[in-house]
């Protein structure tokens, strides 16, 4: 069947993968310069199931060694500073470093992103955790570099320097699955994956959706991204009501797991949760356990958590859900301020804080065989919270990770055809019919 792409103000060019071509929704070869991370790469790339780079397996977990990086002379004031980390999660303008690199600027590009929100769609509206769904079409600007999120302070963003929303068509739920399948329909091996980002606290929707545009573009994911989006507050004070929100939407992400897992030819579905998103993912993925599908019927790939702002007490209750074939990823910092005041304010220490090399590290993940990366030695920025994305070899390494080439589906091409066999729980959506797209539309928002 001949690729077809959904509507865009500016074709999408498709770029040379692992695997060969992404034909549908393709993304072209990312900019490669770097602004605002961190002042230092080291030549080393992070694979997260690479035993080389870490230490051996000890007690059923993954350990990476690290090296005794710069963790800040003064301890005895974490508390005071970490009082600013609850606005890490909004972290534009947080993470400054260097402003000049010597590689040559790249041409603006454009990324399609799948989102599925659970925010009201007017301002004063309630959130009830029913869904909405749109493709949005993120414009990354030229002189990006990994590990930035250019963001403009206010006003309307600069094509040339920012990251901007370029175009946005809602959906509705049928059309987004039957889309979603139309952009995976001819790729080949893992450009057939899907990766689901659930950002965290204090985050609203343009950055959540500049962040996974940020993160498709570094990591060099060739598959189709979707965003989940919950309604947070974005506000420093609103660390409850966000919580409030985040269990509110579990049964919306539950929903959208299950019906990615369903669509024809699907490779894997990866799941890259940021901080109380950590939770949100994980409280999902036990939903889906209890419903019977633990692996997303064999689809579910790899489960990344980047600075979990989860009890280690509740974690290891989710993890055991899920069964010993999960593939689970924890990016822990003990340097993370936002974590360190979030374990002080519930008198109960963080998943994204843990020290895995410590006796307490160890008994609290001991036969769970989660990975651990130890990712302090990396820290960016005067908070640490927003790492994963923020270090340029990090966010290289998750990309390397979720994008490696699987053997037994290498040669395997996504065709668009019949209906999958849609999973069973209460309110399920229809089933994915093979259907062409609707006729190019001019997009709801433009920015020039």
């Amino acid at each position: 069947m001949p690729c077809r792409t959904a509507s865009t103000p500016a074709a999408t060019t498709a770029r040379p993968s692992r695997e060969g071509p992404a034909p549908c929704g393709g993304v072209p070869a990312r900019a490669r310069r770097r602004v605002g991370a961190s002042p230092t790469v080291r030549p080393r790339l992070w694979t997260a199931m690479d035993n080389r780079r870490r230490g051996p397996l000890r007690d059923g977990m993954m350990v990476r060694s690290a090296a005794a990086g710069f963790r800040g002379a003064a301890r005895a004031a974490v508390v005071l500073v970490s009082a600013l980390s609850l606005s890490a999660c909004a972290s534009a303008v947080a993470d400054v470093g260097d402003l000049v690199s010597g590689a040559p600027a790249r041409p603006a590009r454009d990324v399609q992103i799948f989102v599925d929100s659970t925010r009201p769609l007017k301002a004063d509206g309630v959130a009830d955790g029913s869904a909405h769904f749109s493709l949005a079409t993120i414009g990354v600007p030229p002189a990006h570099q990994p590990g930035s999120l250019e963001m403009a302070s206010f006003g309307a963003p600069n094509r040339r320097s920012d990251f901007a929303v370029v175009g946005r068509r809602s959906l509705d739920a049928e059309t987004f699955r039957n889309e979603v399948a139309t952009h995976l329909s001819g790729r080949i091996g893992s450009n057939r994956d899907v990766l689901v980002f659930v950002h965290g606290f204090n985050t609203g929707l343009d950055e959540a959706r500049f962040r996974l545009a940020q993160i498709v573009t570094d990591g060099d994911f060739n598959g189709v991204p979707v965003l989940f989006t919950w309604p947070s507050k974005g506000s420093l004070f609103g660390y409850g009501s966000d919580r409030e929100a985040a269990t509110a939407s579990r049964d919306a992400l539950e929903h959208l797991l299950l019906d990615l897992a369903a669509l024809p030819d699907v490779g894997k579905v990866h799941v890259l949760a940021h901080s109380m998103g950590a939770w949100l993912a994980m409280e999902a993925l036990r939903e889906v356990a209890i419903g019977g599908h633990a692996d997303l019927d064999g689809h579910l790939g790899d489960i990344i958590l980047a600075a979990p702002d989860i009890d280690q007490g509740v974690f290891r209750q989710q993890v055991e859900r899920l069964g010993p074939g999960a593939r689970v990823s924890v990016f822990a910092a003990t340097n993370d301020r936002a974590l360190t005041l979030s374990g002080i304010l519930a008198d109960r220490p963080r998943l994204g804080a843990i020290d895995a090399s410590s006796p307490e590290g160890r008994r609290a993940l001991e036969g769970l065989g989660v990975h651990v990366i130890d990712i302090t030695r990396d820290s960016v920025g005067l908070i640490g919270h927003a790492t994963y994305a923020s270090a340029p070899e990090v966010i290289r390494g998750i990309g390397a990770e979720i994008g490696a080439p699987r053997d037994a589906d290498r040669t395997h091409q996504a065709v668009l055809g019949g209906e999958p066999a849609a999973p069973v729980f209460d309110g399920a959506p229809a089933a994915v019919v093979a259907t062409p797209l609707p006729a190019p539309q001019p997009p709801a928002i433009a920015v020039p």
